[in-house]
């Protein structure tokens, strides 16, 4: 049998995935907390092995023959402008802080993907916004303990 690149793909995921994840088993625990350091690093790479391994599984068991091979004309401005907005949000991060710097970034990249054509639509990606950083503050600093970076001009 024979993979495509989503079979090859899977495969390199899941030997990446695996070869990271045995790493954290050298992690040291801390008497400290009662969850590691490479607990939330193994459920994520754990994750990742599984979806490759389901990845070539599926291309294993896609029999039929491949499509011809469309062209279509190659257009990076929209992964530019994604890069751009991601380094935007590095230099912000230490003069806005997180919650600032997070909610203009995840905002900006929504509007992006799916721009809004009405009201309802620009309530969603403020929402969604909002969302990611309410749920990442409450889950880093409320519940790991884990300090997010502050802003020089916001101390927020």
């Amino acid at each position: 049998m024979k993979l495509s690149k989503d079979g090859w793909a899977g495969l390199a995921v899941t030997a990446a995935s695996l070869v990271l994840f045995g790493l954290t088993l050298d992690l040291k625990q801390s008497s400290l907390v009662p969850i590691g350091p490479g607990f939330y690093p193994r459920i994520v790479l754990g994750l990742a092995a599984f979806f490759g391994v389901l990845l070539v599984v599926s291309d294993l068991l896609r029999r039929k023959a491949p499509a011809a091979v469309q062209t279509h004309p190659v257009n990076y401005a929209p992964v530019i402008l994604h890069f751009a907005l991601f380094a935007a949000y590095a230099v912000a991060l230490p003069w806005l802080g997180f919650r600032i710097s997070t909610f203009l970034y995840v905002a900006a990249v929504n509007a992006k993907m799916a721009p809004p054509r009405s009201l309802r639509e620009w309530v969603r990606v403020v929402l969604i916004g909002l969302g990611t950083v309410v749920v990442t503050y409450l889950v880093f600093e409320r519940y790991l303990s884990v300090l997010l970076p502050r802003g020089r001009w916001t101390d927020f």
